[in-house]
């Protein structure tokens, strides 16, 4: 494959830094490096000088930030999405905001090619390239993970130390890192024996339930139309809300996750994840939704969330499907406008009241005394015509 340039979304870690050296040396084209600025707190400014220094024509630095906590984050909080009953999908909704962009240089640049550093063993690679192809069908894919020599991460830090390549992982230290303004997720090296705790020190956003306060801490958010616009009535911009909210949770133990998941490529993995203002947002949303929302549209929505989960972490972001799954989605939030609120102690999220200005709640219906509005006989009629098919079906027998 002739190629004469290549836009890289680059990170500045092991992968992408040897990288920029593999693609000018395999294919000897121009290198232009692509940071995403999703939030992951790095020195900005830094990753762009190294990716310079390393070999790089030209690098692009992308403020993402508020993009992907209201075009991305929010969205899939809207659908209440959740793979495989506990991973909220930090990781796999970063990607397809990523490529977006990186398409979007490879065009104004006129380039011919777009590269990343997900290995083929992982779902990234998918993420990366369907995202790819739904945007840009003709664009050429360069994975070095699937071409090049090296099969592991050791033979990577050797190749950069040959080059002068500086680089944050060590042999003392091989696990791998992914960070945004949602989460941050840790895999490999150590933590691929399932049965070996993750080591306290690793932590980067959230304290052990242990050493978190003695006294907990209660919060109040507010929702309109399904997303979340402010905490104790100070609104925020989509971004800004979701750092607040890492912060406190951190401060109290809320968020970890160690889970064994099923890649889309097959395999089983280990991955361990830090969400703490994600994990508050999943159930402020359910708290608010459980008086605004309708028994059988909450029921149909909630049969939904795997499969909309699935597209997530599949790659399928672009895919019609799951545009279309975010219709039916975001036509149900409408409404769903209240406040939820939160008590938060060592590493527990605990709904201790949820309001709405139009909540279907209703005290009258609910109550357990005296009342005039709720014929109690009319429950008679009602679980016999239920009961109707079962005393059918035991008869036949």
């Amino acid at each position: 494959m002739k190629v004469k340039k290549v836009v890289l979304a680059y990170s500045g870690g092991l992968d992408t830094s040897v990288i920029i050296k593999w693609l000018k040396e395999t294919y000897g084209c121009d290198v232009i490096a692509y940071c995403a600025d999703l939030g992951q707190e790095d020195d900005i400014r830094a990753v762009k000088n190294k990716a310079l220094k390393t070999g790089a024509s030209k690098a692009y630095v992308v403020d993402l930030r508020e993009e992907f906590a209201k075009d991305y984050v929010f969205p899939m909080l809207r659908a209440n999405a959740v793979y495989e009953g506990a991973y909220l999908l930090g990781t796999s909704i970063a990607r397809p905001l990523i490529a977006k962009k990186q398409i979007e240089i490879a065009k104004e640049e006129k380039a011919d090619a777009v590269s990343h550093g997900a290995t083929g063993k992982g779902n990234d690679q998918v993420r990366f390239e369907l995202a790819y192809y739904a945007l840009k069908p003709d664009m050429k894919v360069i994975a070095p993970w699937r071409e090049w020599e090296f099969n592991s991460r050791e033979s990577l830090i050797n190749y950069a130390k040959k080059h002068g390549i500086p680089v944050p992982v060590t042999k003392a230290k091989p696990y791998s890192t992914d960070r945004n303004l949602f989460h941050i997720s840790y895999e490999g090296g150590i933590l691929e024996d399932p049965w070996a705790e993750p080591p306290e020190n690793m932590f980067t956003l959230t304290v052990s339930p242990e050493k978190a306060p003695v006294k907990g801490v209660c919060l109040e958010i507010g929702y309109k139309d399904g997303n979340p616009v402010s905490i104790d009535n100070k609104k925020l911009s989509p971004a800004n809300l979701l750092k607040k909210l890492n912060a406190i949770a951190g401060k109290h133990g809320i968020g970890r996750l160690d889970i064994v998941e099923n890649r889309f490529v097959g395999m089983k993995s280990r991955g361990v994840y830090e969400t703490p203002g994600g994990t508050i947002l999943h159930i402020a949303h359910r708290a608010v939704e459980s008086i605004t929302l309708d028994r059988e549209l909450l029921h149909l929505r909630d049969s939904l969330v795997p499969k909309y989960s699935e597209l997530v972490y599949y790659g399928f972001w672009f895919s019609p499907e799951r545009e279309a799954l975010q219709g039916l989605i975001d036509k149900a939030q409408k409404g769903v406008t209240g406040t939820a609120r939160l008590k938060l102690y060592k590493g527990n999220c605990i709904v201790s009241g949820r309001k709405a200005p139009k909540s279907l709640y209703s005290p009258e219906l609910a109550t357990f005394e005296a009342e005039e509005v709720y014929n109690q006989k009319d429950a008679e009629g009602f679980i016999k015509l239920n009961a109707l098919r079962l005393k059918i079906q035991k008869l036949k027998k």
